[in-house]
């Protein structure tokens, strides 16, 4: 038996994919303090279910998810974010 390669005589060679590299959007505006006030902003980063997204995800550096992070549970702990959103069911 002949082993089974991945691309077959059909098809087209692999494309590779390359991510852009990401950028922490804070350091681009030169934010130096995150405020929890700025609730529209802070919303940007929380996924739908209510989860923090990770700095792998939002592009953000270390020191401003850190900020960032804080601001989010402050404005959870003031009632400007909700903790979390019910999650839907099928049935």
């Amino acid at each position: 038996m002949q082993p089974r390669s991945s691309d077959g005589p059909g098809r087209p060679p692999k494309k590779y994919y390359s991510a852009r590299k990401k950028f922490c959007a804070f350091c681009k505006d030169k934010i130096t303090l995150i405020d929890y006030k700025n609730h529209k902003n802070l919303e940007n980063y929380i996924s739908e279910t209510g989860r923090i997204f990770p700095a792998r995800v939002s592009g953000t550096c270390a020191y401003h998810q850190k900020q960032l992070s804080k601001a989010i549970k402050r404005a959870r702990q003031m009632a400007l974010i909700k903790f979390s959103e019910e999650k839907k069911r099928l049935s």
